[in-house]
Formats: structure tokens, C-alpha cells, sequence
């Protein structure tokens, strides 16, 4: 088969077949029962783990697959697309993974990398605060050098998975002893260090992953907890952040093809005026639309990961913001006309579309608001004045 430019390998199609074919036996009924019961899809991590698909991203010599942020993205989307997104690939493997790889040191590397790889080490990431919200400079959890040890203190939110994570990649804020400035920095923090806390915030989205307020109170570390070199912390940062971006659209993507994929197959079924309603165009075209949305979505995400694969920083941050901005839009769309098309059978459990409208709103929110992605582009793509 001929390769052309804006389609993805053969290699890449084909690891879509085999996740796509493995979530298929487990699905979105099993899914929804495990969320709604307050249970995980430990099974379902642990065999992509196995598998070699949760790390696949992540250097071969540490037990990963030795592929890009494109590839993990296509499993996330993948396992979205089946009814089965898991939010923790978000974090693990793509934020923590990718800062690990790049900036850790051996040590690092060989003692975090193989559990984040097989699942058996998931780590989570903490960067938001109560008063700093999307204005990481803002950010007061300190980290202070005390001897040879780290001081933790401060408190984050919105802190996905820390019941599953052995670990958190906190980001901090330490002086710098030579100019006195304050510098960011990453320190992992295991979560049953003395000091930690963590507690579940309650939340109307339907999801296996739990959201947390943390709680760092005199948390002390090793020196080598902190990843890579103490003064690169920005670059460091947003080495995961870009990869957290594509993720986050692959997710929404994910998502969006699985409310499209039920609505079109209830409108080719559902028959109420002479005829499956899938054949009036009122059901027809808002479906259609979705398609077209998801689709650029899908394209300027693989886009995005080309650029980062290919180590094109500032470009692949124009492309990410831009993907996880069109994903969410569509995921939204795609979640309210797959309801619409149900009528009411769309609000029922049985037929499990309710549920999407929280899910795939929460897009347009996290990991970076629509606004601050509008803003960026604003200011880095036309040229305008900054507003904030």
C-alpha cells in the first residue's frame, strides 16, 4: 500500500487494530459497571502493561517500546474509542514518562521508568493549586533545601489517580541561592511519604479515575528526588506538557468517535417515521458535521505529535494547543448530538450517552482551558497583544 504524507504508517494503523480489538472485550458496559460500582480497571491497565502498549513511548533499554508520543496517543485513543478511556495514560506514561525519559538521570530512569512501562508503577502528576489555577506562576508549594533532603509544603487539586500511583511528579517552586528568583522544580514524591495527604473530591463525572486535593505539610526527600538538573525546571515542565496536550485531544477523540459511533448505529436502527431515522437529515447532517470535526481533530493531533516526535518544540506547542482545542469542541458536539439523536433513551443508564456530555466537557477544561489555548494562539499565532 502506497504511504502517503498525511496518514499515519502501517506500523501505527496497525497498533490501532490490535488496542481497539482488545478493549472490544472489555467495553463500555463493563467500563460504566466498574465506575459506578467505585471499582478500577486494574485488569485492563495491567494488560496493556503487559502488552507492551502502555509504555510504548518510552525508551526500549527501560522496558519500553521505543515509539513516540504519536503512538501512545493513538492507544489512548483507541481505548476511548471502545468506551474505555483511561485518564491515568494522560499522566503516567505521557506527562511523567516523557519528562523521566529526557531529563532523568540513570538512576532515575531504571528505578521509575519499568513500573510506569507495565503498570505495575503508575505515577501521577500535580501541578494544580486552589489560588493559582491555570496561572502556573502563580504556584506556592515550596521545595526547600534542608541538608542533603528537600523540604515539601504546599497543597494541589484536581490531582487525577493518586489512589492508584505509587508515586507524584510534583511540580514546586524552590529559590535559586546564586540570584534569590524563584525557579520551578519536579520532584517525585512517593504517596506514602510521612507528611502526604491525599483526599478524594467528590464529582459528577462518571470515571474510574478518582480527582484529589493533596496535601504536602513538611514532606521530606532525598536529593535525587528531584528529576534531571535543579535549574532546568521550565524546560523540563513543559517537556510533558506538549505530550499532555496530545493526549488530552487523543482522549477527547477517542471519546467523540464513541458517542458518534452509537448515535449513527441507534439512527441506522431506530425507526419511527417510515423508515430508520438515520434517513431524515435532521438526525443525518448534525452527524455528519461530527464526523467532519473529528476527523480535522484526528489530523491536526497526529499532526501535533509529528512535530513533537520529530523534536520541533515550538511548532508542536501551536499544534497541540490547537488539537486539544478542536478535539474537545468536537468530543462536546459529538456527545450532545449522539444524546439528541437517542431522544430520550439518549438520558437513560441503559444506553450510556448521558454520562458523555460530563466527560467530554470536562475537555474544554483541563488539562488547559479553551480560553488559555484561544489566548496562546492569539498572542503566538496572529501576533496579538497579550491580555493576560
Amino acid at each position: 500500500m502506497t504511504q502517503v504524507a498525511f496518514s499515519e504508517s502501517e506500523e501505527r494503523q496497525a497498533l490501532r487494530r490490535e488496542v481497539a480489538r482488545l478493549a472490544s472485550r472489555y467495553g463500555r458496559e463493563w467500563f460504566t459497571e466498574k465506575a459506578r460500582a467505585g471499582e478500577k480497571t486494574t485488569e485492563l491497565w495491567l494488560e496493556i502493561g503487559k502488552l507492551g502498549y502502555l509504555g510504548i513511548n518510552i525508551p526500549e533499554e527501560y522496558g519500553g517500546g521505543g515509539g513516540g508520543i504519536g503512538d501512545i496517543a493513538a492507544v489512548c485513543e483507541e481505548l476511548a474509542a471502545q468506551g474505555c478511556p483511561l485518564l491515568l495514560m494522560v499522566v503516567s506514561p505521557a506527562i511523567c514518562g516523557t519528562i523521566i525519559s529526557r531529563y532523568g538521570t540513570e538512576e532515575q530512569k531504571r528505578r521509575w521508568l519499568p513500573g510506569i512501562c507495565d503498570g505495575t508503577g503508575t505515577m501521577a502528576f500535580a501541578i494544580t493549586e486552589p489560588d493559582a489555577g491555570t496561572n502556573t506562576h502563580n504556584i506556592t508549594t515550596t521545595a526547600r533545601r534542608d541538608g542533603d533532603e528537600w523540604v515539601l509544603n504546599g497543597r494541589k487539586i484536581y490531582i487525577s489517580g493518586v489512589d492508584e500511583a505509587d508515586h507524584v511528579l510534583v511540580v514546586a517552586r524552590a529559590e535559586d541561592a546564586r540570584t534569590g528568583k524563584v525557579k520551578p522544580v519536579l520532584v517525585v514524591v512517593p504517596t506514602d511519604a510521612a507528611g502526604f495527604e491525599a483526599r478524594p473530591i467528590p464529582m459528577e463525572i462518571v470515571s474510574l479515575e478518582l480527582q484529589f486535593q493533596v496535601f504536602l505539610d513538611d514532606v521530606r526527600l532525598p536529593a535525587d528526588a528531584v528529576v534531571g538538573d535543579e535549574d532546568g525546571g521550565l524546560v523540563q515542565l513543559f517537556a510533558g506538557l506538549n505530550p499532555e496536550r496530545i493526549m488530552a485531544a487523543s482522549f477527547s477523540t477517542g471519546l467523540a468517535r464513541f458517542a458518534l459511533g452509537r448515535a449513527a448505529a441507534y439512527a441506522r436502527e431506530r425507526e419511527v417515521f417510515q423508515g430508520p431515522i438515520g434517513g431524515h437529515q435532521a438526525i443525518a447532517h448534525p452527524l455528519a458535521q461530527s464526523h467532519i470535526e473529528i476527523e480535522m481533530a484526528r489530523l491536526m493531533t497526529q499532526k501535533a505529535a509529528a512535530l513533537y516526535d520529530a523534536g520541533d518544540d515550538m511548532a508542536s506547542g501551536e499544534a497541540a494547543n490547537m488539537a486539544k482545542y478542536a478535539a474537545a469542541e468536537a468530543a462536546c458536539d459529538a456527545a450532545d448530538r449522539a444524546v439528541q439523536t437517542h431522544g430520550g433513551n439518549g438520558i437513560t443508564q441503559e444506553y450510556g450517552m448521558a454520562g458523555l456530555l460530563v466527560a467530554t466537557r470536562a475537555g474544554r477544561i483541563a488539562p488547559v482551558s479553551r480560553e488559555m489555548i484561544l489566548n496562546y494562539v492569539a498572542m503566538h499565532s496572529l501576533g496579538l497583544p497579550k491580555s493576560y
